[in-house]
């Protein structure tokens, strides 16, 4: 018995070991609370792409309630983007930032929701520059025609602007990111308009930078609301629009329109803002102004793809009605377009640079900007699929 007893003593320690062993492989582990890296939480939005998502923040041991007030209706692509961005902050917040989303301006109306991000009667708000006109006078820059192919190039170009200049008039909120439509063209009823001299005579529903750019192309302009173009139309009181391709559809005006001239390159846009609360932004933890900081990076390219896909959209439809005809300049003809408004952008150059703004470094970067975006655009049809297969509708 003694001379098996060592060999006993042996195995009984060798399976000690092995089960020590598995024991500690088995046992849980233990970790620091996950941490966020990368640009500081208050870097401005990038547009030239999205940083990978950070690990959701802990159990939030507070909770943060906001408000969100949008002029868009509920059921408009925009405002299902600001639904998607809600529940991805809340998402990856692990619930400790909740929004409430009020579409349509009801909660404050579309020419007042700045002061109403300003004044915490919404803690964030989307809107347009130009309905507070002259408040923003180097984002206005943006709106004028500088030759944006697409929604998605003018939504890069609003954004890298923003971010190279950060002009002070935003200084009274935190900007998350701005997003801005296709460039507006000539929609007629009647009258084929093929080269320049077309437009005298023609009576045409414009606003803002619009009603400029159709005066200067030798229309009369008319002051309207979309909302009031298609009876307009209908009843011959104007003969055309100068607006976005996107309205054919949502606002059903393909119905009355006869003619689309892609006058592209004299195309105004409308730069929109997204805007927080400057004092209930900055209550917020580091690790959450990170995760909102690259949601919003990652909007600004899911907005672009989304203007794009509305202005395709609504061309497909557009030509859905018979004897509808889309006429595309050409290039000589452009140029002679262009000509007759560039007197409006050095106008506006010459204003906000008396000022104190750097108008010519701002053209010049916007120039450059608008060629790189233009050549970098991703194709409708790739669009279309993406905004098919993502959005919500």
């Amino acid at each position: 018995m003694k001379k098996f007893f060592p060999a006993l003593v042996a195995i009984l320690l060798v399976v000690s070991l092995v089960v020590l062993g598995c024991g500690e492989s088995a046992a849980p582990t233990t970790s620091a609370p996950p941490t966020t890296t990368g640009a500081p939480a208050t870097s401005p939005p990038q547009a030239t792409g999205a940083a990978p998502p950070t690990t959701p923040v802990a159990a939030p041991a507070k909770t943060y309630k906001f408000t969100y007030s949008n002029f868009f209706p509920p059921t408009h692509l925009n405002s299902i983007l600001a639904d998607m961005w809600i529940e991805e902050i809340k998402t990856r917040t692990n619930g400790a930032v909740q929004i409430e989303h009020f579409p349509g301006g009801s909660l404050t109306p579309a020419n007042k929701i700045y002061d109403g991000v300003t004044t915490g009667i919404s803690s964030i708000g989307m809107s347009v520059i130009s309905y507070t006109p002259g408040r923003f006078p180097a984002a206005e820059l943006v709106e004028m025609p500088h030759g944006y192919k697409s929604g998605y190039v003018a939504t890069m170009v609003a954004n890298d602007f923003y971010n190279q200049f950060k002009p002070a008039e935003f200084n009274d909120v935190h900007v998350l990111y701005f997003h801005a439509h296709g460039p507006g063209v000539v929609f007629t009823t009647k009258t084929p308009i093929r080269k320049l001299e077309d437009m005298k005579g023609q009576v045409v529903r414009s606003t803002g930078v619009g009603a400029s750019i159709a005066t200067a192309l030798g229309a009369s302009g008319y002051a309207a609301a979309q909302n009031e173009a298609y009876e307009l139309m209908s009843k011959g009181v104007i003969s055309g629009s100068l607006s976005p391709r996107e309205v054919l559809q949502g606002w059903k005006q393909a119905e009355v329109v006869n003619y689309v001239t892609n006058c592209l390159d004299v195309g105004y846009t409308a730069n929109m803002f997204v805007v927080m609360n400057k004092s209930q932004w900055d209550s917020l933890p580091p690790d959450i102004q990170q995760i909102i900081t690259e949601v919003n990076n990652e909007w600004i390219e899911k907005h672009a793809k989304v203007w794009t896909y509305y202005d395709k959209s609504a061309m497909d439809y557009f030509m859905t009605f018979p004897n509808r005809e889309v006429i595309d300049l050409p290039p000589d003809e452009m140029a002679r377009w262009v000509a007759q408004v560039r007197p409006l952008v050095d106008k506006y150059i010459s204003d906000i640079k008396a000022k104190g703004l750097p108008s010519d470094e701002m053209e010049k970067y916007l120039a450059e900007r608008v060629k790189h975006w233009n050549e970098q655009a991703i194709s409708e049809d790739e669009i279309t699929k993406w905004v098919t297969d993502n959005v919500k509708k």
